[in-house]
C-alpha cells in the first residue's frame, strides 16, 4: 500500500506539476504524457500507475492545491529511490521534441490525434492527417504565436524546474555523496538539454540559473542574448562532464554521459556557427536577425557580428567525442530467413545496448512503438505517422554513389527502386517492398510485399488498403528505425530498439562540416564522410577527389538529409543552414505505381504546395506567454 502511494503521489505531483514562466508551480491535467519509462532508472514505475493518476490531478486550475494523498515533498526527497524515481521523470520527456508522434489534434471528443512530427513540418513527410495542427501551419507558411503548439516551451521549462527542485533538495536526500554527485551531474545534462531545445526553437531564451521560484513570487520573463544561452548550456555540459562517466553501460545505459555532454556541445557549437546564427556579411539570405528593428532584438536571434572561429570551435568539440574512441558505427549485417539481408545501417537502429547511440531516448524493453505508428494498414500500423515525399525518395543515390538526376548513374525510372543506396531499403516503405506478416494471435509468420499499386480491373484503377490515396497519401510509408521482425499490434512480436538522440554518424557529419567550414576539404573531412558512406553499403563508397569547399559543403548537406532522414535534424538543418527559402518552398509529390497486365507504370504527382517565410527560419513564442506582458520580446516578423 505504501509503494502503491508513492508511485500514486509521485506521479500526480509531478505528472501534474505544469510550469510556465510567469507562475512557479502550476497544475494541468493535460499537458504531461508520460508513455515512455526509463526501465533502467526506475524499474518499478509501470503504465497502469500513470494511468491511475490521470483523474486524480486537481481540475480547479493551475494554481489549485494537491491533496490526492497524504504524502509530501518531503517524502521524496527523503528516500533515495523515490528521488531516482523523481530524476527518472525528468528523462521521460527527453525526445519529445523528435518525436513522430509530436504534433496532435483533439477532436471534438476528447480523441488525441498524432498528426505526425518535425519531418511533417519539412519537406521529408506529408502530415498523416489534415487537422489544423503546427506541422500543417509550418507546411504551408500559416505559422504564427497563435496556433503554434506551445509544448516546447512548457515541456522544457517544467522539466528545467524540476531539476531546480531537485537541486534545492538533494542535501536532505540519504545517498551516498558519490550517487548524489552522480544524479546531480546527470540532471545538470538534462537541464543543459532541455535548454537547447529552446535554443534551437527560439534563439536565446530566459535562463533562470538555480532559481526556485514558488507561485507567489514574480518569475522573470527577460530573454538571455543567443550568445549567453550558448555559453550557459556548454557550462553546463562542461560542469556535468567532470562527474560523469565517459560513458554509461549495463544498468547506466540511456543515462547522461560525459560522452553526451561532449555530443550535446557538438551539436550547440555547430548551430552557433551555422549561418542562421552565425551570418556572414553579405549573405544573400534574410535571416530573422535581419527582421529585427533593434540591436538588443538582433541580439536574441543571433550573434551581432559573424565570426569564422566559431566553425573552429565546433570542428574541436566534433573532434573531442570522436577522439574519445568509444563510439562507433555498426557495420555489422543479419540474414533475416525470409527477409533478406538487413543491411549495417538497418541493423545498427536495432540494437540495445548500442555502441553508435551516444544519448539514446530508452523506450520499454520490448516494444513496437514505431512499427504502431508508420507501417500499412494491412500490417495494423495506426496510419498516425507521416507520409514520406517523393523528394525524400529522390534524395537516396543510386548504391554507386551517383545522384539519380547523373546521366551516368544508371537510374532507370522504369525500375526506380533498384540498385539504389541501402538507406533507402531501410528507411522508405514502397510498392512491393517486404514486411512481417502476422498470425491472428500476433506471431511474425513469414513476409510479403506490400501493394501500395493501383490494379487496372475493366479500365479502372483500383487499390487494396495499402494502396496510393487509400492508405498513403504520397505512395509511401516510412520504415526508418522499423524493426522487420517487429509487428503493430502484437504482444509477441517486438524489438529492444531505443531511439537515436544523438548517435556517432551525426557527430562525424558535424566535424565534417565543421572542418569543411574552417579548413575546407581536408583529408579528415573525406574521411568522416567515406566512413559514413562505406557503412551505408555504397559501392564505390569514396567521394570524388578534388572536391571544391562549395562541392564538400553540398555532398555533406546531402548526405545528412539521407543518414539522418525522420530523427529530427533535417527541420533544423535547412534552417541552420538559410536554405529553407529553397527547400521549403516547393511542390510536395508522390508516386502512383498502376498496373495493367504485365506493365508497370509510375507517375510522379502532386501532393502539396509548401511555403516558407523569413520569420520561420524561428518559432514563434506561444500567445499564451507573449500575451502576459511580463516582457517576453516576441522573435521578429510574427
Amino acid at each position: 500500500m505504501i509503494l502503491f502511494l508513492f508511485l500514486l503521489w509521485s506521479v500526480v505531483i509531478y505528472g501534474c506539476g505544469f510550469w510556465k514562466l510567469n507562475s512557479a508551480l502550476l497544475y494541468n491535467t493535460n499537458q504531461i504524457y508520460m508513455r515512455k519509462i526509463y526501465v533502467s532508472l526506475i524499474a518499478f514505475v509501470s503504465i497502469p500507475f500513470f494511468l491511475l493518476t490521470v483523474q486524480s490531478c486537481k481540475k480547479d486550475g493551475f494554481l489549485g492545491a494537491t491533496n490526492t494523498t497524504n504524502l509530501t515533498q518531503t517524502t521524496i526527497f527523503t528516500d533515495s529511490a523515490n528521488t531516482e524515481g523523481f530524476l527518472a521523470n525528468i528523462y521521460a520527456n527527453v525526445g519529445f521534441a523528435s518525436s513522430g508522434s509530436r504534433f496532435t489534434y483533439t477532436t471534438s471528443t476528447l480523441s488525441v490525434i498524432p498528426c505526425g512530427g518535425l519531418d511533417a513540418a519539412c519537406d521529408e513527410s506529408e502530415i498523416s492527417h489534415t487537422y489544423s495542427t503546427t506541422a500543417l501551419a509550418f507546411a504551408v507558411g500559416s505559422v504564427n504565436a497563435g496556433v503554434v503548439t506551445d509544448d516546447a516551451f512548457n515541456t522544457c521549462y517544467t522539466q528545467i524546474r524540476a531539476v531546480n527542485q531537485l537541486f534545492a533538495n538533494i542535501k536532505t536526500v540519504p545517498m551516498k555523496a558519490s550517487n548524489k554527485a552522480q544524479v546531480i551531474a546527470e540532471a545538470r545534462f538534462l537541464r543543459a538539454w532541455y535548454y537547447f531545445i529552446l535554443l534551437e526553437h527560439y534563439g536565446g531564451v530566459p535562463i533562470v540559473g538555480d532559481k526556485l521560484y514558488s507561485y507567489t513570487q514574480s518569475i522573470p520573463e527577460i530573454r538571455s542574448t543567443f550568445d549567453q544561452t550558448v555559453t550557459y548550456i556548454a557550462a553546463q555540459c562542461d560542469t556535468a562532464a567532470q562527474t560523469l562517466p565517459i560513458i554509461q553501460t549495463g544498468q547506466g545505459y540511456g543515462r547522461a554521459s560525459g560522452g553526451a555532454c561532449l555530443a550535446l556541445k557538438a551539436r550547440l557549437y555547430l548551430y552557433a556557427a551555422s549561418p542562421l546564427f552565425n551570418k556572414p556579411s553579405g549573405y544573400p539570405v534574410q535571416a530573422p536577425s535581419d527582421l529585427a528593428t533593434s540591436a538588443a532584438t538582433k541580439a536574441l536571434v543571433g550573434y551581432p557580428s559573424y565570426m569564422a572561429s566559431r566553425w573552429a570551435t565546433a570542428e574541436a568539440a566534433a573532434l573531442a567525442v570522436i577522439q574519445t574512441n568509444l563510439y562507433s558505427l555498426n557495420t555489422d549485417s543479419l540474414n533475416t530467413p525470409g527477409y533478406g539481408e538487413e543491411s549495417a545501417f538497418q541493423v545498427a537502429f536495432t540494437l540495445r545496448p548500442n555502441n553508435e547511440y551516444i544519448f539514446p531516448f530508452m523506450e520499454n524493453i520490448n516494444n513496437n512503438v514505431l512499427e504502431n505508428l508508420y507501417e500499412p494498414p494491412s500490417r495494423s500500423g495506426s496510419s498516425n505517422g507521416a507520409y514520406p515525399y517523393q523528394g525524400m525518395v529522390d534524395a537516396f543515390p543510386m548504391k554507386n554513389g551517383k545522384a539519380i538526376t547523373d546521366p551516368t548513374s544508371n537510374y532507370d525510372p522504369n525500375n526506380p527502386y533498384a540498385n539504389r543506396d541501402p538507406r533507402l531499403y531501410a528507411s522508405i516503405i514502397y510498392d512491393q517492398a517486404l514486411l512481417g506478416n502476422r498470425t491472428t494471435n500476433g506471431f511474425l509468420q513469414g513476409y510479403s510485399p506490400v501493394n501500395i499499386y493501383l490494379n487496372s480491373v475493366n479500365g479502372t484503377l483500383q487499390g487494396g488498403t495499402d494502396a496510393v490515396y487509400q492508405g498513403t497519401p504520397t505512395g509511401y510509408y516510412n520504415f526508418k528505425m522499423l524493426d522487420p521482425r517487429a509487428l503493430p499490434a502484437s504482444l509477441t512480436a517486438l524489438t529492444a530498439r531505443d531511439i537515436p538522440l544523438i548517435r556517432y554518424a551525426e557527430i562525424l557529419l558535424d566535424y565534417a562540416e565543421a572542418a569543411n567550414e574552417n579548413e575546407g576539404p581536408t583529408a579528415n573531412v573525406y574521411m568522416a564522410m567515406n566512413s559514413i558512406r562505406a557503412r551505408a553499403g555504397l559501392v564505390p563508397s569514396a567521394l570524388p577527389a578534388g572536391l571544391s569547399q562549395t562541392q564538400m559543403r553540398t555532398a555533406i548537406q546531402n548526405e545528412r538529409r539521407v543518414e539522418l532522414a525522420y530523427e529530427g535534424h533535417r527541420f533544423w538543418d535547412v534552417r541552420r543552414w538559410l536554405i529553407a527559402d529553397q527547400t521549403q518552398n516547393f511542390q510536395a509529390q508522390g508516386m502512383e505505381v498502376d498496373r495493367n497486365g504485365s506493365a508497370t507504370t509510375y507517375k510522379i504527382f502532386t501532393v502539396r504546395q509548401h511555403s516558407f517565410r523569413t520569420p520561420m527560419y524561428l518559432w514563434p513564442f506561444p500567445q499564451s506567454e507573449i500575451g502576459k506582458g511580463a516582457g517576453l520580446v516576441q522573435n521578429p516578423g510574427y
